[in-house]
């Protein structure tokens, strides 16, 4: 991939936060398929939860057909499918347990984001036990947090080291669809790598495909378009070092 030094540099993500919704995953399927801008999307999936009686042997199927048209990535929901962010303790234990029977139904994700962008230390020591690149850590504060509510803060590739002592590689998330376009419009300044993100129901409207298309080719007119795992394996080992307690925010 070059010189990341002279080289700037785009990846695209997709929350997959209904994949057993028949019309959102039929949007998903085709955005995968058709690579706008050049972009392999990481589906970012949130695995089927079996207390809401989803099941798990069709979402498995969707799960490896996203995995053969780019990367892989596991998208907690800490309460319910439609509640992204934790209501008790044990999210790190979450992470774990999932990211197992992920293993056991024979899956190999390599990128984690929390539901909600919500992040703490152990949910963190969760992913470099699994060996996951973490892309929860945002650019910018999400809007709708509340005060006092955690999230991660970063703005380029990192390697975070724990209080645990342990390493995680993450790669941020610097814009939403909205986000982007805005800049783009504007020729506002691009971060060195940029992390796009969008939401699966964002598929569900017209206009809203149209805008991604054309932001996404857009995009790539200004920054090399890559994949999550490519960038991971080409920048992760030179990536700076820093602290847990110089990322985590209130």
């Amino acid at each position: 991939m070059g010189d990341t030094s002279r080289e700037r540099y785009a990846v695209v993500s997709c929350h997959v936060e209904r994949p057993l919704d028949d019309a959102v995953w039929a949007r998903f399927s085709a955005l995968q398929e058709l690579r706008p801008g050049g972009f392999a999307v990481a589906a970012l999936m949130r695995p089927a939860d079996a207390a809401s009686g989803e099941d798990e042997a069709v979402w498995l199927e969707r799960a490896r057909e996203a995995a053969a048209r780019g990367p892989l990535g596991h998208h907690t929901h800490w309460t319910a499918p439609g509640h992204a962010r934790p209501t008790r303790d044990g999210a790190g234990k979450r992470v774990l347990a999932e990211g197992a029977r992920l293993r056991e139904l024979g899956l190999a994700p390599t990128l984690f984001c929390g539901g909600g962008w919500y992040t703490d230390a152990e949910v963190a020591d969760a992913c470099a036990e699994l060996g996951y690149v973490d892309c929860t850590l945002r650019a910018a504060r999400p809007p709708y947090l509340s005060p006092g509510e955690l999230w991660a803060s970063f703005e380029a590739p990192a390697r975070i080291r724990l209080p645990s002592g342990r390493v995680l590689p993450v790669i941020p998330t610097t814009h939403s669809l909205g986000d982007l376009a805005r800049a783009l419009v504007r020729r506002g300044p691009l971060p060195g790598v940029v992390h796009a993100y969008l939401h699966d129901t964002d598929l569900l409207d017209r206009r809203r495909r149209a805008v991604l298309r054309t932001v996404l080719a857009l995009l790539a007119r200004r920054s090399r378009p890559t994949d999550l795992d490519e960038l991971a394996r080409t920048i992760g080992p030179a990536a700076p070092e820093i602290a847990w307690n110089d990322v985590a925010r209130f």
